[in-house]
């Protein structure tokens, strides 16, 4: 299986997969592996044990473990970059998109997308200085 190196890419092609194509299944769900260890709230579980603005232990756990088929990576052609993605409601339930938690810090993890053309976003989040145009219009990639 690929290996990811940069985990806020992975979370974007997850993002994807699981909650934007389904294919990725089945769709990880902070409130019931919180809820199978006795926590029914999972913002006030994060506010309460200053969590609040990182990523859940077992939501980093699960996706870091997540493997992702070389065939699935294949099928990726677009990825969305907006704060209000349902893989960071997964990570971090109280997450305000104000910080730079999610950002992407390499793009060495472009060569396991062969077939990806379109990269939403990057200039709307403050991204724009690493999704360079230049960069990826040499692999066939758009940025808008």
């Amino acid at each position: 299986m690929p290996a990811f190196r940069d985990f806020n890419f992975k979370l974007l092609v997850i993002e994807q997969l699981m909650y934007g194509d389904e294919t990725l299944t089945p769709a990880f769900s902070i409130d019931e592996c919180l809820r199978a260890k006795g926590i029914t709230d999972p913002q006030r579980y994060a506010f309460d044990n200053d969590l609040a603005y990182t990523v859940l232990d077992e939501a980093r756990a699960h996706f870091e473990a997540l493997e992702i088929s070389e065939e699935l990576l294949a099928t990726v052609d677009t990825l969305v970059l907006d704060g209000g993605l349902q893989v960071y409601c997964e990570c971090s339930p109280v997450w305000d998109g104000e910080d730079g938690l999610f950002d992407v810090g390499s793009l060495d993890d472009l060569d396991l997308l062969p077939n990806l053309r379109l990269i939403s976003g990057a200039q709307d989040c403050g991204m724009g200085t690493l999704f360079k145009e230049e960069v990826l219009a040499a692999r066939g990639i758009v940025s808008d």
